[in-house]
């Protein structure tokens, strides 16, 4: 098959796979369904204050595979729903920190520094307007290099790098999350440790357990899914609970604002923003391309940015950032939505995860089988049919489908999703815990499984206390899985896979024996 083929029949995987009802007689494909239903679902999320999309994405998983089940065909609807929870959210986080200067996660922070004297001034639908047009363009954007860059850098890993480099680019990635995500190297590495300790629980050669204390609850390791959801939405769950017990007016008033004024976005304002948006944009997706820096410096680099072009070329009279600039709103919200598409750049082409919701991609690839991230799924074949490919394109149209939805029904659903703000989080966060240990028991069904859930929440609480991230955990946790199955994959004797990478002249320094 040529590349042409592969992508017209990625595109009819998605168009002509199995339906999900009829609308008049025609069938209207699952996969569609599915995205759309993810983009709603997280528009609510991001609009819900200590919600956010790697949450949604971390309970709807197992509940969509035992749905499912785990035949090829799910694949694509199950990735859709994510793929579209992951947009989903990122356009809803404006709506809180515009509305009410409570920013949802943190990449949001910089949003409220404009939104929320924007309304103030009684311009909050145009402040949401503003991001909308903002997001959904970084999103674009992104997208785009995605589906440009991923097969090259797949093509050049498989070309170039045999096993022991892609050991040494696990570990070397592994290295650079820790360093980079949290603010303190040293308690990255630490996570990142304890991710490692976790995944080789249970985990020995021939069938004997390693480090499983000689029980036979331990023997058989920790799921992926009891791991990840408590150190991820337990723990958060268990600290929003402590910050609520110390905080105090938990029910205080919010200050009634009313708009008044134009509210159109005028063809010369987008204009004026159109330059912060494609700043933005450029610096997001180049961010989302590194594995473990995530949205957060995203927004902050894109809104410095955009205030030092705004204080050289801000017209006379007009505000400056931090009083009310429609740019700050542009500037911010390209930036952290620009990273969601080139964050799969390593997923799919190195199947490195890079922040908590490419994680939840790998998951479900891994869980359901059929297609397995990285550098192999780019080979074309001309003469065999490389169905991973054609998933990988049918993965791309869900994406772009996704961009569609949030291009035309996108705003409504913002100020739809205000009502989400209004929820109080002592209502929200049982019905999340319910659902997390709701999610786990239909994996897997078996108290077990739910007391190490329990266990990795007070893990991931304590994290949380001491200001240490869990995410290097979880992609530790994720990737060790790979270091720990490579000789089983690779059939080779440790000893050749440990003296192959030294060059063949130093051999004798390192090991006189017979490998």
């Amino acid at each position: 098959m040529q590349p042409l083929d592969y992508i017209i029949a990625g595109m009819q995987a998605v168009i002509f796979g199995p339906a999900a009802f009829e609308l008049l007689g025609v069938p209207i494909p699952l996969t569609l369904v599915m995205v759309f239903a993810g983009v709603v679902t997280g528009i609510l999320v991001g609009a819900t204050p200590g919600l956010a999309g790697p949450m949604a994405m971390a309970i709807s998983l197992p509940i969509l595979i035992s749905f499912f089940g785990y035949n090829v065909e799910a694949l694509l609807p199950v990735l859709g729903f994510l793929i579209g929870i992951m947009k989903g959210a990122t356009l809803g986080g404006a709506v809180p920190a515009i509305l009410f200067n409570t920013p949802g996660t943190p990449d949001a922070y910089m949003t409220t520094l404009d939104g929320y004297p924007l309304t103030k001034q009684g311009q909050s639908r145009k402040a949401l307007k503003v991001a909308h047009l903002s997001s959904v363009s970084g999103d674009t954007f992104s997208d785009i290099a995605l589906f440009v860059c991923a097969p090259f850098v797949a093509l050049m890993v498989e070309r170039h790098l045999d096993f022991p480099e892609k050991t040494a680019l696990l570990i070397l990635s592994l290295s650079f999350i820790a360093a980079v995500i949290g603010g303190s190297p040293g308690k990255g590495l630490i996570s990142v440790a304890l991710g490692l300790i976790a995944v080789f629980i249970g985990g020995g050669e021939d069938f004997y357990p390693r480090l499983s204390l000689g029980t036979d609850a331990l023997a058989g390791g920790f799921s992926i899914m009891t791991a990840i959801l408590g150190v991820l939405i337990v723990g958060a769950v268990l600290k929003e609970y402590e910050d609520l017990w110390h905080r105090s007016n938990l029910s205080g008033a919010r200050e009634r604002i009313v708009d008044h004024g134009d509210q159109r976005l005028t063809r010369a304002e987008v204009l004026r923003i159109a330059p912060y948006i494609g700043q933005s944009s450029i610096v997001g997706t180049l961010i989302g391309a590194l594995p473990g820096i995530g949205t957060t410096l995203a927004a902050a680099l894109g809104y410095q940015l955009g205030r030092v072009r705004n204080e050289r070329r801000r017209p006379e009279g007009a505000p400056a950032f931090g009083e009310g600039a429609i740019e700050g709103v542009a500037a911010t919200e390209a930036a952290n939505s620009s990273v969601s598409g080139s964050n799969l750049i390593p997923v799919l082409g190195l199947g490195i995860p890079g922040n908590a919701a490419a994680v939840f991609i790998i998951l479900a690839t891994d869980s359901i089988g059929g297609f397995t991230p990285g550098p192999s799924v780019f080979r074309f074949s001309e003469n065999v049919v490389n169905t991973e490919l054609v998933l990988v394109f049918g993965l791309f149209t869900a994406m772009l489908f996704a961009n569609l939805v949030n291009w035309t029904f996108g705003g409504a659903f913002m100020r739809a999703a205000t009502v989400m703000v209004r929820v109080p989080k002592r209502t929200l966060l049982p019905v999340v815990l319910l659902l997390t240990f709701t999610a786990v028991y239909a994996q897997e069904p078996s108290m077990a499984s739910l007391w190490f859930t329990l266990s990795f929440g007070i893990l991931g609480y304590l994290m949380r206390k001491v200001d240490m991230s869990p995410l290097p955990f979880v992609i530790a946790f994720v990737l060790g899985e790979a270091l720990r199955t490579a000789r089983d994959r690779h059939s080779r004797p440790r000893a050749e896979i440990l003296i192959s990478c030294f060059p063949a002249g130093s051999r004798s320094f390192f090991w006189r024996g017979p490998l």
